[in-house]
């Protein structure tokens, strides 16, 4: 089932990490900055491996990278993804903003109307 292609299919992957509080607050964590699984794990009561695969799922979905820093590997959040996850839900924020203006615009003129109508 073709939709949209790669972008559709990163998106769909970035969603899917996220929906996850743990990888939701690795990426909060990340946020301040890049840390090692030992840092990110600190906070919860789950194994470094279990924090590794979290970190692999936000990697496939193209959230956080891995670097080489001597022997510490530390994660770093793509910024950019984030950037792209606004942009696509920024869209449909828009639309259904410009829907309620125009519902309110509406509701006020029926409003007007029947004031002038019952104060004569």
């Amino acid at each position: 089932m073709e939709r949209g292609g790669d972008a559709d299919d990163r998106l769909d992957r970035a969603f899917l990490a996220l929906a996850d509080p743990v990888r939701r607050a690795i990426v909060a964590r990340l946020s301040r900055g890049p840390a090692t699984v030992n840092e990110l794990a600190a906070p919860f009561d789950i194994t470094k491996q279990a924090v590794s695969k979290h970190i692999q799922v936000l990697e496939h979905a193209g959230l956080v990278t891995r670097t080489r820093d001597a022997q510490r590997r530390p994660v770093h959040l793509d910024a950019a993804a984030l950037e792209r996850l606004t942009a696509w839900i920024d869209r449909y924020r828009l639309d259904a903003e410009r829907s309620y203006r125009r519902l309110d615009a509406l509701l006020a003129d029926m409003t007007d109307t029947n004031e002038k109508g019952t104060k004569t």
